[in-house]
C-alpha cells in the first residue's frame, strides 16, 4: 500500500487573509494598555516617595498623601498615623494588583488574539501562559476583579466615617456582585471544558 500524501495547507484567499490580518488592529490597544501600566508605575512611585517623606516629618508629603487617599478627620493630623499608612499602603497594593491585571490582559490578550509569542522553555515564561485559551483568561481576570474591589472594600471600610451608608451599602453589593459573576464564569468554563471529554 502507499503512503497517503501529506496534505498541504491551501493558501488563504485574499478576503479571508485581510480580515485575519486585522487581528494586528488590536496592537494599538496592547501599547496603550503598556503606557498606562508605566504612568501606573510613576503614580506608585510618587505615592511611596510621599509615604517614606512624611515618616521622616515632611508635612507636605502628608498633606498629599492624606488629599490622595481622601480621608478626613475632625482634628488635623499633624503626624503620619498607623491608619495613613494603612490606607495608603492598601492603595500601593491596589496599584500592583491592577498593573498585574495590566499584565494578564496584554500578555494573554496577544498571546491569544493575535499573535504567538514564542516563550515556550523561557525561563521567565509565566507559568499561567502555557495553557491560557479566552476561557481561562476571563477566568483569571474576572478573579483579579475580585481582588482589586476586595483592596478597594477593605480601604472603604477603614475610612468608613468619610462615606455615606449608601456608599458602604453600594459598594458591598457591587463586591458580591463581581463575586458571584467569577462563580458563574468559572462554573460555566468548568461545563464547557468537560464537553469535550465526555465525546470521547
Amino acid at each position: 500500500m502507499s503512503e497517503p500524501k501529506e496534505s498541504k495547507a491551501s493558501p488563504m484567499r485574499p478576503l479571508p487573509t485581510f480580515i485575519f490580518a486585522s487581528r494586528w488592529l488590536q496592537l494599538p490597544l496592547y501599547l496603550g494598555l503598556i503606557v498606562a501600566q508605566a504612568v501606573y508605575v510613576v503614580h506608585f512611585l510618587v505615592e511611596l516617595w510621599h509615604l517614606v517623606d512624611a515618616g521622616m516629618g515632611s508635612q507636605t508629603a502628608l498633606q498629599a498623601l492624606i488629599t490622595s487617599i481622601g480621608y478626613k478627620t475632625a482634628t488635623p493630623i499633624v503626624t503620619l498615623n498607623e491608619t495613613v499608612i494603612m490606607l495608603v499602603v492598601l492603595a500601593l497594593i491596589d496599584v500592583v494588583m491592577i498593573s498585574n491585571l495590566l499584565i494578564m490582559v496584554i500578555v494573554g490578550g496577544f498571546e491569544t488574539f493575535v499573535s504567538r509569542m514564542n516563550l515556550e522553555g523561557h525561563r521567565d515564561q509565566p507559568e499561567w501562559l502555557s495553557h491560557v485559551n479566552a476561557s481561562v483568561l476571563k477566568v483569571k481576570l474576572a478573579t483579579a476583579i475580585i481582588g482589586i474591589s476586595s483592596i478597594h472594600l477593605l480601604k472603604t471600610f477603614i475610612n468608613a466615617d468619610n462615606y455615606t451608608d449608601r456608599v458602604l451599602i453600594a459598594q458591598t453589593v457591587i463586591h458580591v456582585t463581581f463575586l458571584l459573576s467569577a462563580i458563574a464564569i468559572a462554573y460555566t468554563d468548568k461545563l464547557m471544558s468537560s464537553i469535550p471529554s465526555q465525546k470521547h
